[in-house]
């Protein structure tokens, strides 16, 4: 018998350092201005600080209930009845998750059979395939096209079938920053009505949305919600992305078997964290509910910043991203450019052909704006020399 280290097969062969790990590390060497991992380089809300350090100090430290605990629970409800004219069920219906990757990541585990498919909208964040292969299930995109993003529902019905089990969507969508409207909901539950099909919604962004009629969730659609887990951040919402808190609501039924999969994963979620994020949620709700104002203008500011630049930009309709048209500036590859970029222009990007599984001709790249204005500017004026 040998005595060597064994080497497992590996479930995901395909899969080594992803391309944020690998750009941060690039910005770090070059010095560059980091513009491609999606989070802020300020702070969040003083009072959520101070919350935390109370209970804290007030010794709520060891474990807290598997689904949650019942403040930040209510609060949730609460808040959800308020945005989207229902009201999930507390104890039953809000189940509180280590950031909304775990959440996306016991959905699916939860969901997927082996051999059952699941649709994905390309391009799409990372997690979700790895998730859906561990599952044995099998990823059908469909590529949607820029500018606009937009979904062919005809294509869309096309590729239901028989073993179609879930449909995984992510509204405002990271990468392209754009949205739906209620219409797509409407026209998503029209195609799959009929059919014994789940859905999966990604709304990490759902409080920045700059699109007409604001965010449309499923939470506010009445058929679809019946069949839906809706996944969402604290981490986007109060800038705190390393405290890795989320949530998923969805009906008493599909949320029993998310909690049968989260109670394996991680069981339960940092105690003082979730009580001061209950109070956080009761005490200053104008925070989220200016959360697209304040966006909005870091978009703006970024986008008239660089206006003199050579680089075309898209229409952002929601999250903190904003991708751009290098091909008047280079003829290289979008991972060749950002690359480039990193090394000789100083700031980094992330390519958007790694969110998509077909190759990606288009010639954009991701530029995250949740930077405060000093960094935005310095940016933008490595981009207008380009």
């Amino acid at each position: 018998m040998s005595t060597s280290a064994l080497i497992p097969e590996s479930k995901l062969p395909a899969l080594g350092t992803t391309i944020f790990t690998q750009m941060s590390a690039l910005a770090q060497q070059h010095q560059a201005i980091n513009l491609s991992q999606g989070f802020p380089d300020f702070d969040g809300p003083d009072y959520l600080k101070e919350r935390l350090a109370w209970h804290v100090a007030q010794g709520a430290n060891q474990y807290a209930p598997m689904t949650g605990v019942a403040p930040l629970r209510e609060a949730i409800a609460e808040k959800t009845a308020l945005l989207y004219g229902w009201q999930p069920d507390a104890n039953s219906e809000v189940t509180v998750t280590a950031g909304a990757t775990e959440a996306l990541f016991a959905a699916i585990s939860a969901l997927v059979r082996p051999g059952d498919e699941v649709i994905c909208f390309d391009p799409s964040y990372d997690s979700y395939a790895p998730a859906v292969t561990l599952a044995g299930g099998t990823l059908k995109r469909i590529a949607l096209q820029p500018p606009a993003f937009s979904v062919d529902w005809r294509q869309f019905a096309g590729l239901l079938s028989p073993r179609t089990r879930l449909v995984i969507v992510n509204t405002p969508h990271n990468p392209s920053a754009t949205a739906w409207q209620a219409e797509d909901l409407q026209q998503l539950w029209q195609a799959i009505a009929e059919h014994e099909i789940y859905v999966l919604s990604d709304e990490v962004y759902e409080h920045i949305c700059f699109a007409r009629g604001g965010h449309a969730s499923v939470l506010a659609h009445p058929q679809l919600r019946q069949r839906a887990i809706a996944v969402s951040s604290f981490g986007k919402t109060f800038h705190m992305t390393g405290w890795k808190v989320g949530y998923c609501v969805a009906p008493t039924a599909l949320s029993a078997e998310v909690r049968k999969v989260h109670q394996y994963l991680t069981f339960a979620v940092n105690t003082p964290a979730q009580l001061a994020l209950a109070d956080m949620l009761r005490a200053e709700p104008q925070h989220w509910q200016r959360l697209p104002a304040f966006y909005r203008a870091k978009r703006d500011r970024f986008v008239q910043a660089l206006a003199n630049s050579r680089l075309e930009i898209l229409p952002c309709e929601g999250t903190y991203f904003l991708l751009a048209d290098y091909g008047a500036i280079s003829d290289l590859d979008d991972v060749a450019f950002c690359r480039w970029l990193t090394e000789h222009a100083g700031v980094a990007a992330i390519p958007l052909s790694v969110f998509c599984a077909d190759p990606f001709p288009h010639k954009l790249i991701r530029l995250c704006f949740a930077k405060q204005d000093d960094t935005l500017d310095a940016a933008a004026e490595r981009l207008c020399r380009l």
